[in-house]
């Protein structure tokens, strides 16, 4: 994900740059011989025709992918203290949670058998009124 990103980054600066040297190019030919809209329009086939080669040259250039791979070794380098960091404040997290439930599941846990109780007892009160209209 991240080398792609490298290439899309990578892809821009060379449209970026690609658009103002026609630009560039245009400018000068427009300012030194009258407007000419098929060596303008040849100019921009032959760009196109041009630019998948160009781009494909760029992406599979090796000092790009040795680039990637710095950068993604040296994001993992700086991630990795930070994941641990984060890992040990999740645990301190959960730990803390787990010793301020406890208490409380204590203390609901009759109410509970309780609620369970009375449940069961109502269930089988409603059994026996079933029984007793079948019957």
């Amino acid at each position: 994900m991240c080398c792609a990103g490298l290439i899309q980054s990578a892809v821009m600066k060379f449209s970026l740059i690609v658009a103002v040297v026609v630009l560039a190019l245009a400018q000068g030919s427009f300012a030194q011989e009258a407007f000419n809209l098929d060596n303008l329009s040849q100019y921009f086939e032959d760009l196109r025709n041009r630019m998948p080669q160009d781009l494909g040259e760029i992406i599979r250039n090796p000092d790009l992918v040795n680039q990637a791979r710095t950068f993604l070794e040296e994001r993992k380098a700086q991630l990795e203290p930070l994941a641990t960091q984060v890992q040990e404040q999740l645990r301190a997290a959960s730990t803390n949670v787990e010793e301020q439930l406890k208490p409380l599941a204590t203390q609901l846990q009759p109410m509970f058998e309780n609620l369970q109780r009375q449940v069961e007892a109502m269930v089988q009160k409603m059994r026996e009124q079933a029984a007793a209209i079948s019957n």
